[in-house]
This record gives structure tokens, sequence and C-alpha cells, in this order.
């Protein structure tokens, strides 16, 4: 259901002011008060709390901090992991992985901070790290579907950064994409990383007009651990709407859920982290505890929804590489049965022989047509044959680091 509402906008007049109404009607939908709307007109960096605009400086002042936070932070994360073998080889195999790939993240890093269309560190909330970065298409004359993008990080490492070289490519297609920060552990344990996920989520729904979005064409996105906590937030809330509880979006605002290498099995999954170097006792704490797995394991918590709870859900793509060592392929296999068999809506792309960081680094640095761009814009531009037309005639991303560099860094990687 569609109503005229009034939202604010900046840079654009309202006339995409069609907003949307979720089905229950506004009844139960709260609104959050947070940061002002943002001001497109100069999208250079991000807005405080106070709606000012803050400069380079500022967010080079911000950047130290967060870098001392992490060092810290680290060190105590050192003291839970102890010093082994398994993590000095891991340590040092990220390290040459990282310099192999330096020449395409020193450009990709050029255009995340000097870009005229990348806003940087918008605060969505009062918790440490809520912020997050807006990829704008460089044409904004009318309004452009939005992707609220959860990056990965093995619960972690995440950082809203990850996502810079999938939103400059969507960016360049016509998507404004919003790379959401959470607090990563030991800051915060996975409570904290979904109530901050559904925080940044809100405020999305919420200002989505003012930076340009359209309000009926949202989608969620995740990738590997960001893609599970996307996913348990969207859940969360589906159970929570399902109750008639009062909440500060809406399911039924996410026109599609994309689930990248992801687990949604944590409890069938322990295991094999521990194998590969996330050991039990660290991922145990993550998640709170042995007892709160089932409950952070969005499969498990499928299986228990009511078909009410289950049709609210939005059209669930799930996307994996069938030599994904990280985290298994048959992951999103299973989640996809799961989801079918309670009647939900759900498409599995399986990349042939591509791990867990081939669809998301190593394949968009190569250049050229991105199979995972082209598969998510092929479910965001179903229905508009204008969009589906300037797809096909896209120019080629350029190759951003030479192919030797890119397979020798794919046999080193610890992911």
């Amino acid at each position: 259901m569609q109503l005229a509402s009034e939202h604010p906008a900046c840079g654009r007049a309202s006339a995409e002011g069609e907003a949307f109404v979720p089905r229950s009607g506004a009844q139960g939908l709260r609104r959050r008060t947070g940061a002002a709307p943002l001001d497109y007109s100069s999208p250079r960096s991000g807005r405080a709390g106070d709606g000012k605009r803050t400069t380079f400086r500022e967010d080079v002042g911000h950047a130290a901090a967060e870098t001392y936070l992490v060092t810290g932070l680290a060190f105590t994360l050192l003291g839970y992991l102890g010093v082994s073998y398994r993590w000095i080889s891991q340590l040092i195999a990220l390290l040459v992985y990282a310099v192999l790939l330096m020449p395409g993240f020193i450009k990709v890093g050029y255009y995340y901070f000097f870009s005229r269309h990348v806003i940087r560190s918008v605060i969505y909330g009062e918790q440490p790290r809520n912020r997050l970065d807006l990829y704008i298409p460089k044409d904004n004359s009318k309004s452009s579907p939005v992707v609220a993008f959860v990056t990965g990080g093995a619960w972690i490492i995440g950082y809203k950064a990850w996502g810079a070289l999938l939103g400059r490519r969507l960016a360049e297609r016509g998507i404004i994409v919003a790379c959401i920060d959470y607090r990563n552990f030991p800051q915060g344990t996975i409570s904290d990383m979904v109530s901050d996920a559904s925080e940044a989520i809100s405020f999305i729904c919420n200002n989505v007009v003012s930076f340009g979005g359209d309000p009926n064409k949202i989608y969620l996105m995740g990738q590997s651990a960001g893609a599970h906590i996307a996913a348990c937030a969207l859940l969360e809330q589906a159970i929570k709407e399902s109750k008639g509880e009062n909440t500060y979006w809406n399911v039924a605002q996410i026109k599609a859920y994309f689930g990248l290498s992801g687990g949604y099995n944590i409890q069938n999954l322990v295991d094999h982290f521990h194998e590969r170097g996330l050991y039990r006792s660290i991922f145990l704490s993550i998640m709170e505890g042995e007892e709160s797995l089932p409950h952070y394991s969005p499969e498990i918590v499928a299986k228990k929804l009511s078909a009410e709870t289950i049709s609210l859900l939005p059209q669930i793509v799930l996307l994996h590489g069938t030599a994904d060592y990280s985290i298994p392929s048959s992951a999103s296999e299973t989640f996809a049965d799961v989801l079918k068999q309670a009647g939900g809506k759900v498409e599995l792309q399986l990349y042939k022989g591509k791990t867990h960081t081939d669809v998301f680094l190593q394949d968009p640095l190569r250049g050229g047509r991105d199979k995972l761009v082209e598969d998510v814009l092929s479910v965001i531009h179903v229905d508009d044959a204008s969009a589906r037309e300037r797809d096909a005639s896209a120019p080629t991303p350029e190759r951003l680091v030479y192919e030797w560099q890119i397979k020798l860094a794919r046999q080193i990687s610890p992911f």
C-alpha cells in the first residue's frame, strides 16, 4: 500500500515524496529521532550529530581516534587468542595478500577519500562506530534504488570501508549504497552487532529521500559475517512485527535481501570455524554462549516461524562460491531449502569454483563485467526496462590489479 507523505528532501524537490507506508499501515511504526537530513549539494564528507557537515581534517581526526580504539581492542583480542603459530601464519598471509592487491586498494582508497560522490561517516546512532558511508551516483536527476550493505569481517575486523569497491561499482550503475559500520568483538557481541545493523537500516529507511533515494526501492545486503548479521536483523524484525510490537522500520520497506557468502546455521559452523582458526572459545564469546547459538542461527529460527511471519519476508537472494572454504556454500544451500519449505521467496545463485573473496574482491579488481554486480542489478532492475538498457550499454570497469598478482593473492589468502 502506498500513500503520499511528506519527507524532508535536500538538493531536490520532494516530487519523489511518494513515501512507502508498510502493509500494516502507519500504526506500530515509530519514527526514530536522529541526525538531521543530509545535504547532498556538496557531498564531501559525513555529517556530525548536530547536523553540521564535517571537514576532511575532522574526518582524519576521527580516523585517528578509531585507529587508536581499534589498536587497543586488537591487544584485548590478542589476550583472548593468545599467540599461536596458526594466528601468526594467518596474519603473515593476510599482510602478503594485502600487499599483492595494494595497487587496487590504493585506487579504491583514493576514490573513497576524494570522490565528491562518497559521503563518509554519517552518524546513524549513539553507540560507538554507529556510522555509515554513502556512495551516490553521478546522475542524481531522479531518485535511485538504495542498497543497505553490512560488511563482513568474521565479527571481529568488519569495517564500513570494506564495501568501498562494491559501493563504487553499484553507484556507477545508478544505485545508492549505504555501507554500514557496527561494533565488532570485543567492543560488542552479536546482539550489539544485530542491534547496530537494525538501527542503521532504520536510519536509511527514514532518511532515504534526503540523500536522493527511492523509498520504494530499498534493498538489504550483507557479505560473510555481515550476511549473517543482516539476516538476523531481518528475521528479528519480522518476528516483532508478527507480534504487533512497535518498530522503527518495517520489513515491507525492504524489497529484497542479498546474502553473499553467509553462514546461517551458526550452531553447525562452530567446529568448522574452530578448525579455520576462529577458536570455539572466542566464537562462543562473540555469540554470547552456546545457549544463544540457535537464537542467532537464521536457519534454525526460520524453521520455527509461522506462515504469517514468513509472508512478511522480502525476496531472499543467496549468493555463494562453491570453492568457499571460510563458509561452505552448503550453508546457503541449506538455508535456501529451509526457507523454500517454509513458503519463502528464495533464489540461490552458486558461483562455480569461486572462493570466499573471489566474488567480492578479486573478480571486481580484475575489471570487466562483474558477475556479482550483474546478478544484484538483475534483481533491482527487474521491473525497470530503461535501467536494464543502461546496464547493457554501461562502460566496462577498468582493471585495478595485474592478473598475476590476483592469482598469487588468491593462493595466499587466509580467507
